[in-house]
């Protein structure tokens, strides 16, 4: 039976790479991805040759209607992102909808993504939690802000490392500078960081280096302290 498959991609070490997502690559009749060129080279790795089709932000209404119906004609789809899992963050939810609006299954298989990792070690409550994604550039970035101050529980953000400075000095206003943050970049790399304290502190430690590499921001509520409490109240 014909489906649409989100496939997890390693976001760094390509030891990640699931032996059910190899298999699945192997199987399908096409793959779709964010960036041919990069999914292209962990096939090669993989030693798996596919077609593959541009599905990105720049081309996803054109292409949505015709992959699903490529999928009710009897093809199997995987789609994956440059690294992580499909649909977060990323157009692939169009897809999705599109598929189960027509009654196509569709199946992800479990595997990497940037925030999971980034939220467990970053020493903050991860029992609620808010992933806000990307925050606007512009229309909307202040009011948006405003709701992650406000918010209790932990937030999770993804950030350029060309915006890191901005966005953390933006949040240092609206929480104040003690609030507490956990920033990690080059997950799973060789060169992996997580910089933990306060929005102060962090704002300090990347002033005086050159960022490089995908970035997730793990901040805390802003009733941190009572949320730890809570889970240790719990616990006994």
């Amino acid at each position: 039976m014909s489906k649409l498959y989100l496939v997890p991609t390693p976001i760094g070490n390509l030891e990640d790479i699931t032996l059910r997502s190899i298999r699945v690559l192997k199987e399908v009749d096409g793959i779709l991805a964010e960036d041919t060129r990069t999914s292209g080279n962990l096939l090669r790795h993989l030693g798996i040759s596919k077609p593959l089709t541009a599905f990105h932000i720049r081309n996803e209404h054109q292409v949505v209607a015709r992959m699903a119906d490529r999928i009710a004609a009897g093809e199997t789809l995987a789609l994956v992102t440059d690294a992580g899992t499909p649909a977060i963050s990323d157009p692939g939810f169009l897809l999705v909808r599109e598929c189960v609006k027509r009654g196509i299954e569709v199946e992800c298989l479990p595997g990497p993504t940037a925030f999971v990792p980034a939220l467990v070690n970053s020493g903050l409550p991860a029992e609620k939690f808010l992933f806000e994604g990307f925050l606007p550039h512009k229309k909307g970035r202040q009011t948006k802000l405003r709701e992650v101050a406000e918010n209790r529980y932990t937030t999770i953000l993804y950030e350029s490392p060309f915006r890191l400075l901005k966005t953390l000095q933006q949040l240092a206003e609206v929480c104040g500078p003690e609030r507490k943050v956990c920033v990690s970049r080059e997950l799973t790399k060789i060169h992996e960081e997580n910089a933990r304290g306060t929005l102060a502190e962090v704002i300090a430690h990347f002033s005086k280096k050159e960022i490089k590499g995908e970035i997730v921001i793990v901040l805390e509520g802003k009733e941190g302290a009572d949320s730890v409490a809570t889970i240790e109240e719990t616990e006994d």
